[in-house]
């Protein structure tokens, strides 16, 4: 570990930080319907959207009403997506003549992109067109980061109202997620990524002569503008299948260091969103500073494994650290922040790879994602993931001091526990669940490249990203079978809805309910004790979830490798 390590984590916590208030207040006047620098050029265009749409914005919706439009509205998504991966062949804007994409990897890359998971078991540049590309998945990485965005915001709108049944509408939500949030920081950020060399273009791949006469193909396309929401919005599918270790997707150091500010900048800013929506700034601080503790303790552990990792590293050979799988021009430092950062929200984009990673360094990643990724999280997702962890360490204080739990002056009770402990609970269902069923049967035993406890990582992994909504990998895993292409799929179904579905149920019981003034009984939720009971109860779930699980991969791998032992391919 080196200080210019530890400025660039600093630098980079300092800039998020910054982007918190300003970001934050922007989306909470989009939300609430306040005019905005942008509403006089959009404005009529949103207006049209809906006319076309036959969408009466002032028209809100219960909670069932607003799950059901969510649901139709990522199905039609999923259904439009199959089409064109099956019809790719016949489809313009395939200048290589892709052929059309195999029925389970369909599939498997529809309900991906749909989820906001952008699992890849397909190599990007070398399977899809342009028009697949552009059309199919950097579609989908708007519409359905603009989804999670509006669950959250009905969640907010959950503790913010009283004695109402609607939560706003999904439809509104959504387009102005949409239209003043995401598609304009994609415009600024796609300019920046073509100006420090990122390709944006509808021209055929380029065929170089290399020094040795030999002929090279150089794949190229519409990189920067889906290289733009793959980031702000948590997506984290790739143009190329290298990802953003590929240098036409992250061709500079700064380009590296905006890429992880964008991946945080929505999710953090909606602390403050929340903050601001239930009259209590303070509150969405609080959340924040849980969110950031959890970060730096995964930060901090990542790096100093890859960097020193207390003897392990020079038992394999490794005295200046762990460069295995990472790009040199990034670095050790920079690797294990990506690393972090993209595990901790649900993006998924990686500058190295993760299956290289010692044992420890890529636990972190495994436990970030564990966790439900509650950690700044996906856009939206990551608040009204910790929200839900909100309620039960509200429940558990109550429990403690023997009275009613409230939180923002809504009483906590048994609805509103059961919904929360739903979406906790599928998430280990879904992870741990198939982990074992793949362990077992012979399709997926036949999926790992590596044999003993990083084998069994590389297949943990496999399914915890899938049901985390993640779409990172342990790049060991031959993942593009049948098995795997169905039962990854299912896993993000399940990492998605079944916790979308839980959180506006929650909201629309909080909706419904009057505001309880607070008393001197009260429990204060924007100070250190709150944030010290959250981070327990994330820990604590987290860890009597997983630890088992954990155990049998890279904790055991961590130790057999100080022992000199490495599972290397075909050890």
């Amino acid at each position: 570990m080196t200080p210019n390590g530890w400025i660039q984590i600093a630098l980079y916590c300092a800039v998020v930080l910054a982007l918190v208030k300003p970001l934050g207040a922007y989306m909470t006047r989009v939300f609430e319907g306040e005019r905005t620098l942008l509403t006089p050029v959009l404005g009529p265009f949103e207006r049209g959207l809906y006319r076309i749409a036959g969408i009466d914005a002032r028209q809100e919706q219960t909670w069932l009403g607003y799950a059901g439009a969510m649901v139709l509205f990522n199905a039609a998504g999923f259904v439009l997506l199959y089409a064109i991966l099956r019809l790719q062949a016949g489809l313009p804007l395939n200048p290589a003549e892709q052929a059309a994409v195999a029925p389970d990897l369909a599939f498997n890359t529809s309900t991906s992109f749909v989820t906001n998971t952008n699992w890849q078991s397909y190599g990007g540049e070398t399977t899809l067109s342009y028009l697949s590309q552009m059309l199919g998945l950097t579609h989908q990485n708007f519409v359905s980061a603009a989804s999670g965005i509006a669950v959250a915001v009905a969640l907010i709108r959950g503790f913010s109202r009283a004695s109402t049944r609607t939560l706003g509408s999904f439809w509104v939500d959504t387009t102005r997620a949409t239209l003043y949030v995401l598609l304009p920081l994609c415009v600024v950020l796609a300019l920046f990524y073509v100006s420090q060399g990122m390709p944006q273009t509808l021209a055929p791949s380029i065929e170089a002569t290399t020094l040795e006469g030999g002929k090279q193909t150089i794949a190229v396309g519409p990189v920067a503008s889906q290289v733009a929401i793959k980031m702000l919005g948590t997506n984290g599918g790739g143009f190329f299948n290298a990802n953003a270790a590929h240098p036409f997707e992250n061709p500079t150091a700064l380009a590296n260091f905006v890429q992880m500010v964008t991946i945080f900048a929505i999710g953090a800013a909606f602390t403050n969103v929340f903050g601001r929506m239930v009259g209590d700034e303070r509150q969405g601080w609080a959340i924040l500073a849980a969110m950031g503790v959890l970060f730096l303790v995964g930060v901090a552990v990542t790096y100093w494994a890859e960097a020193s990792a207390g003897g392990v590293l020079s038992n394999l050979g490794l005295s200046g650290g762990n460069m295995e799988g990472k790009e040199t021009r990034f670095g050790i430092a920079a690797s294990a922040l990506f690393a972090v950062v993209t595990t901790a929200a649900s993006c998924g984009a990686v500058n190295a790879m993760h299956d290289s990673f010692t044992a420890l360094g890529g636990l972190v990643p495994l436990v970030n994602m564990q966790l439900g990724e509650v950690i700044v999280g996906g856009v939206g997702a990551g608040l009204y993931g910790m929200l839900i962890f909100v309620i039960v360490a509200i429940f558990v204080a109550g429990l403690m001091v023997g009275r009613t739990p409230e939180y923002l002056g809504k009483k906590i009770e048994a609805k509103e526990v059961k919904m929360a402990m739903l979406g906790i609970l599928c998430l280990p269902l879904a992870m741990l669940g198939f982990t074992a069923l793949a362990t077992v049967l012979p399709a997926g035993l036949a999926g790992p490249a590596n044999a003993g406890p990083h084998g069994f990582s590389e297949i943990l992994y496999a399914y915890t990203s899938a049901a985390a909504n993640n779409g990172s990998a342990f790049g060991g895993l031959t993942a593009n079978t049948l098995f795997y292409n169905t039962t990854l799929a299912v896993a993000m179904l399940v990492g998605r809805f079944f916790i979308k579905i839980p959180a506006l149920a929650i909201a629309g019981s909080l909706a419904a309910k009057k505001t309880v003034p607070a008393s001197s009984g009260t429990f204060p939720t924007h100070g250190g004790l709150f944030v010290g009971l959250l981070v327990g109860v994330v820990l604590i779930i987290g860890g009597l979830t997983f630890f088992p699980s954990l155990a049998l991969g890279p904790i055991v791998e961590h130790f057999a490798a100080v022992a000199g032992q490495t599972f290397a391919t075909g050890g």
